[in-house]
């Protein structure tokens, strides 16, 4: 499978800025791998389509505010820094992208905040990822991770071009999002209120929840046409023996099994059993999916409308067949669905 498979032409003015006044109320795209048809609903629509013993596997992981901007010493140049990983607990060392990046050298002390409330040392200039800081910080690491909240930014994508606003840093969390640790948002898990979780627990539905802690390699331009050549990053993953099991039962008994977005999915794939059952799982995945491959776990998937040649299309199109995918593409464009972030969602039965 190569990349130029999955260029289609999505107008700048279909990437939704903002998010929709609620959340269950996007639009919502269904898709029939059986009967290869397309329906077109209301998000909270999703009701009708599940039933008592089936489940939803949803993400729990909570996004950080990544982005801080800073100055350089002595020159006082503007610095943006996105903490990418957590290295070291005791030494505060981080993995991070610094921008604009030739300014950078290792030695360099970079200060954030009105009154430089926090300072970090570059020590290494050369790893895959960007840099690698020392954050000078000699309080507890509670309060340190307080600091970084206070100092850092809800890390919406460039891509929406615009400053952040107080709603993003509640809409850019699900209401389910516990775990702390994302660069980015779980977009299909945005759709879900209170009331429509609410609506579809008391129908039976259940909800297994499952940690991924989504990184900006997501977001990576695929560099080689041939798809078998890239490789993700690294991404962490937690599954416990209790989601394994609610989502084990419900394949026993023939039950809908549903990922909630290419995270979830991503994590699922990665520990099977021989017998293609859910196992748990505590570490890091760099799961690439795409077509053609096979699924073993979730019968059903919600998902939102992905970018030109990014790697969440690409898995999408494995699960809903290459051709048929495609197809709704062009349609969602033609019908003015949302993309991206704040945008709307598809169902693929």
């Amino acid at each position: 499978m190569k990349l130029s498979k999955f260029r289609y032409h999505l107008p700048p003015e279909l990437i939704a800025a903002h998010p929709p006044k609620y959340r269950d109320e996007s639009k919502l795209m269904v898709l029939d791998r059986k009967t290869k048809t397309i329906e077109h609903k209301v998000f909270k629509d999703i009701l009708n389509y599940f039933d008592e013993g089936d489940v939803f596997i949803i993400n729990n992981t909570k996004v950080f505010p990544a982005r801080l901007y800073g100055e350089k010493e002595k020159t006082g140049a503007k610095i943006e820094v996105f903490l990418l990983r957590e290295l070291n607990t005791e030494t505060r060392l981080w993995d991070v992208l610094v921008d604009p990046a030739r300014k950078i050298r290792i030695g360099n002390k970079l200060y954030f905040g009105e009154d430089e409330t926090l300072v970090a040392e570059v020590i290494d200039n050369t790893t895959s990822r960007g840099r690698t800081l020392r954050f000078l910080f000699d309080g507890p690491h509670e309060e340190f991770k307080r600091v970084l909240q206070n100092l850092g930014e809800t890390p919406l994508p460039k891509i929406h071009q615009r400053s952040i606003e107080p709603e993003d840093k509640e809409r850019y969390q699900t209401i389910f999002a516990k775990e702390e640790g994302s660069v980015a948002a779980p977009t299909a898990g945005l759709h879900f209120s209170r009331e429509l979780m609410k609506r579809l627990e008391l129908s039976g539905v259940t909800f297994a929840e499952i940690t991924l802690h989504a990184g900006l390699g997501n977001f990576r331009n695929i560099e080689v046409e041939d798809l078998s050549k890239h490789k993700m990053d690294s991404e962490e993953v937690k599954i416990t023996q209790e989601m394994a099991d609610i989502v084990n039962k419900a394949k026993e008994r023939k039950k809908n099994v549903c990922s909630v977005g290419t995270t979830c999915m991503k994590a699922i794939e990665s520990s099977v059993t021989v017998s293609r059952m859910l196992k748990p799982f505590d570490g890091w995945t760099n799961r690439f999916i795409f077509p053609p491959y096979e699924f073993n776990i979730a019968t059903s998937m919600v998902t939102n409308l992905h970018l030109p040649q990014a790697p969440m299309l690409m898995q999408v199109a494995a699960f809903g067949g290459y051709d048929f995918v495609m197809k709704a593409y062009k349609e969602a464009v033609e019908k003015k669905y949302r993309f991206f972030t704040y945008g709307d969602a598809m169902l693929i039965l």
